[in-house]
C-alpha cells in the first residue's frame, strides 16, 4: 500500500505551491525583483513534487478500483483486473521513490545557474590542452542536456590549448549535474610534445559555482577597483589597440577577477561582475556552513596528480570517477559529451546516500 506519510507531507506542499502561484500574480509581488525572483524559484521546485504526488494519488485510486473489481470479477476477466492491480502496485512503487528523492531537503543552488572554471594544473602545455579539452566536452554535454553556454573568457596557449578558461552554463539541473565536475582531473595519455612515445600523466582543474543574480549579492561599487589595460593573446602579445581589458578587484576580500574577450570594456567589466557576483555568493555560503570558503579549495585540491576526482586514460579508452569506483570504457564518447551514464551514477549515488542518511 502507498506510504500515506508521503502524500502527508506532499499535501502541504500543494497548498504552498496554489499559494504560490496566487502571489505571483500580485502586482505587488511582480514589481519588486527581489521577491519575485525567490518565490519563482520555490514555484518551479514545487511543481515536481506535487505532480508526483498527485501520480502517485491517482495510481492509489486505481488500485483500490482494479482490486474491488477484480474480486467481483471471474475468467478473463478477473485476469485482466489482476494485471491492472499489478500494474498500479508497480507504478506505485516507483512513484514512491521518486517522491522521496524529490521530498528531500533541496540543494539552495538546484535552481541556478554556474560559472565553470578551468585551468591547466600540472603538466605544463599538456594540462592546457587537457583543459581545452575538458571545456570542449562540458560544451557536448551542454547542448546534449539542453543547456546554453557562453565563454565568458579564454586565455589560450602557445599550441591551441587554453590555461584558463571560464563559461557561463545556463538551463534547468545544471547546478544538480554540475557541480559534480568540480575537482582535479587527470588525464594520461601520449602528449603532442612526446617524441618517444611515452605515457605522461597531467592534470586540471575544474571550479563550479552557482551563479548570482544582483539581488542575491549586493555590492558596492565603492568597494571595486577597476583597472583597465589592453587584451594579450599567447605569449603575451597584444591583440587590441586599445585599453578594452578589465581587471575588477573587490577589496574586502582581495577577490580579483580579469576579462579580456570582448572588444568593449563594458562588456568585459560586465563579464568580470557576474563572476565576481559568483565568487562572492560561493563565500557567503561556505560562511554560512561555517566552511571559511573552503569550498572551493576542496574543489580544486592542490591541483596535483595525485588528487583527483576522475581520471581519462587514453591507451585504455577508460574514464574512472574515483568517487563513487565507476569506470567506463567510452573514453572517446565521454569527451565528445557524452557525459550522461557518468553524471546519473553521481545524481543517483548523492540522492542514495541522503535517503540512508534520513533512515
Amino acid at each position: 500500500m502507498t506510504d500515506g506519510s508521503l502524500l502527508s507531507r506532499a499535501a502541504g506542499l500543494e497548498r504552498e505551491l496554489a499559494d504560490t502561484e496566487a502571489r505571483l500574480a500580485d502586482p505587488e509581488v511582480v514589481a519588486d525583483h527581489r521577491r519575485y525572483t525567490e518565490m519563482s524559484r520555490r514555484y518551479r521546485a514545487l511543481q515536481p513534487v506535487v505532480e508526483t504526488a498527485v501520480a502517485l494519488r491517482t495510481a492509489t485510486d486505481d488500485l483500490a478500483a482494479a482490486e474491488e473489481l477484480l474480486a467481483a470479477s471471474s475468467g478473463d476477466e478477473r485476469e485482466a483486473w489482476r494485471a491492472e492491480a499489478t500494474a498500479a502496485r508497480e507504478s506505485i512503487e516507483r512513484l514512491e521513490q521518486e517522491l522521496r528523492v524529490l521530498l528531500l531537503p533541496r540543494d539552495p543552488n538546484d535552481d541556478r545557474d554556474v560559472i565553470v572554471e578551468l585551468r591547466g594544473a600540472e603538466g605544463g602545455e599538456e594540462a592546457n590542452l587537457f583543459a581545452r579539452d575538458l571545456m570542449e566536452m562540458y560544451r557536448g554535454f551542454a547542448e546534449r542536456q539542453g543547456w546554453t553556454v557562453e565563454v565568458l573568457s579564454a586565455s589560450p596557449s602557445d599550441l591551441g590549448g587554453v590555461s584558463e578558461a571560464v563559461l557561463r552554463v545556463a538551463g534547468d539541473g545544471v547546478w544538480t549535474r554540475m557541480k559534480f565536475e568540480a575537482g582535479p582531473h587527470r588525464v594520461q595519455r601520449v602528449p603532442v610534445t612526446e617524441s618517444q612515445g611515452r605515457i605522461h600523466t597531467s592534470s586540471a582543474t575544474v571550479v563550479v559555482l552557482p551563479e548570482a543574480d544582483e539581488v542575491d549579492v549586493d555590492i558596492d561599487p565603492n568597494d571595486l577597483q577597476i583597472d583597465v589595460f589592453r587584451s594579450s593573446g599567447p605569449g603575451g602579445q597584444s591583440v587590441n589597440t586599445t585599453d578594452s581589458a578589465v581587471r575588477i578587484t573587490h577589496r574586502p576580500t582581495g577577490l580579483v577577477v580579469s576579462m579580456q574577450d570582448e572588444k568593449s570594456q563594458i562588456q568585459n567589466r560586465a563579464k568580470a561582475l557576474r563572476v565576481l557576483r559568483a565568487r562572492l555568493l560561493q563565500m557567503e555560503q561556505d560562511k554560512a556552513m561555517a566552511e571559511a570558503s573552503g569550498q572551493k579549495r576542496a574543489q580544486i585540491g592542490g591541483g596535483g596528480r595525485s588528487e583527483k576526482v576522475r581520471t581519462y586514460n587514453f591507451k585504455e579508452n577508460r574514464v574512472t570517477d574515483h568517487r563513487i569506483g565507476l569506470t567506463v570504457y567510452n573514453l572517446d564518447k565521454v569527451l565528445a559529451g557524452e557525459l550522461g551514464t557518468v553524471s546519473d551514477a553521481l545524481v543517483a549515488d548523492e540522492q542514495a546516500r541522503r535517503l540512508a542518511e534520513l533512515t
